[in-house]
């Protein structure tokens, strides 16, 4: 090995003119360079494209840009090329499975392939929020949540491992549903102001309960609005704030119409104002708060995401179907029953939406020391 080494060591390349000359013909696009064809390559020689011809420097460049569009615009004119997954980041029931379920049923023959809802709850929603937020963004794994993840994390949770505006992608609202303030059966106010008013006595030790901190938020915006003094009591979960009412632990919740369906029908509870815009079809005699002098206007909504990063085509594409789907007098009709109203927007009004809702919620938090975690 060290001979060979030294060997290789003392090797010199020749000079210039210690070459033996060329016998073998240059190839023809050496010889003329306007005689470039496939004939060089016939011959066995090889030829290295000169850079002296601007147009041909033109086309090289227009292809190399042109191929390094392709993956994404065949990515996005291919999609979806396998089963759609629409992850639900709560358990099954409830509104925004319901809404992801009806989704689904009327995207699959749209899209023409299988989609499935896939149930990925825990931590307050971030679990299957996160899980989507880290997908791979090619349109074939989708979330459907309400605002609580998107919109009340960013401004309740102090570390969230995900934010909703860079790693997700808004594509449309689908739903929206309001809250209904309601006091037990027994309770002597029957209007706002009256309760309004009783709650100024504090011999009545006036208190509500909530579900959880986004319902608190909205509590406390009205009692800013309206004068309404009231301690919070949490619960965890519905159930639970809605039966210290029936118990009357506390005189009044502020609460979603779906889980006190039954006991308003019932006449057990008593709704004395709904949050939206207008009355309720359900509940045709319960006035909103603008009708009662309070500009107040709150939904909560469930809407379609998908991870940040998806082609815009992909993104616009389900925008258009879930605008079709949502729109159709069946789904309407099966929405309605449960109180929520089908509303759809645009990528750009749902980012918009998103974005004003955060800033919004972020400053009852702080005026009210407001914080889950």
């Amino acid at each position: 090995m060290a001979s060979a080494s030294r060997r290789q060591r003392s090797w010199r390349a020749p000079s210039r003119g210690a070459w033996p000359p060329s016998t073998r013909a240059a190839p023809p696009c050496y010889r003329s360079p306007s005689r470039r064809s496939e004939r060089a390559n016939q011959a066995g020689g090889f030829c290295m494209p000169t850079n002296h011809d601007p147009n041909r420097r033109a086309v090289l460049g227009a292809a190399a840009a042109l191929a390094a569009g392709v993956p994404l615009a065949t990515r996005a004119q291919a999609w979806p090329t396998k089963q759609v997954r629409l992850v639900v980041p709560y358990a099954p029931g409830g509104g925004n499975d319901l809404l992801a379920r009806v989704l689904g049923e009327k995207l699959a023959p749209a899209l023409g392939q299988p989609v499935v809802v896939e149930n990925r709850a825990g931590a307050g929603a971030i679990v299957g929020t996160e899980y989507v937020a880290r997908a791979t963004p090619d349109g074939h794994t989708l979330l459907v949540a309400a605002s609580g993840p998107i919109v009340f994390n960013p401004v309740l949770v102090s570390k969230l491992p995900y934010s909703p505006l860079q790693d997700l992608a808004p594509v449309s609202m689908i739903g929206s549903f309001p809250l209904i303030l309601a006091v037990h059966e027994a309770f002597p106010a029957r209007t706002l102001a009256e309760l309004v008013a009783w709650s100024k006595n504090d011999a009545n030790k006036p208190s509500y309960s909530y579900p959880a901190a986004s319902f608190q938020l909205v509590m406390e915006l009205l009692k800013s609005r309206t004068g309404l003094k009231a301690l919070n009591v949490p619960y965890q979960g519905s159930a639970p704030s809605i039966n210290a009412v029936m118990t009357q632990e506390v005189p009044m919740t502020l609460i979603d119409s779906g889980p006190i369906a039954a006991l308003l029908k019932a006449g057990r509870l008593r709704a004395l104002a709904v949050t939206s815009e207008q009355r309720l079809p359900a509940y045709p005699t319960v006035p909103t708060l603008r009708e009662q002098g309070v500009d107040l206007v709150v939904n909560f909504w469930t809407g379609l995401l998908a991870p940040a990063g998806t082609p815009a085509a992909i993104v616009r594409r389900l925008q258009e179907e879930t605008a079709r789907a949502m729109a159709l007098p069946d789904v309407v009709d099966r929405l309605q029953r449960v109180d929520i109203k089908p509303v759809t927007n645009s990528p750009a009004e749902f980012a918009r939406t998103i974005a004003q809702e955060i800033e919004l919620w972020t400053q009852v938090a702080r005026d009210n020391n407001i914080r889950a975690s």
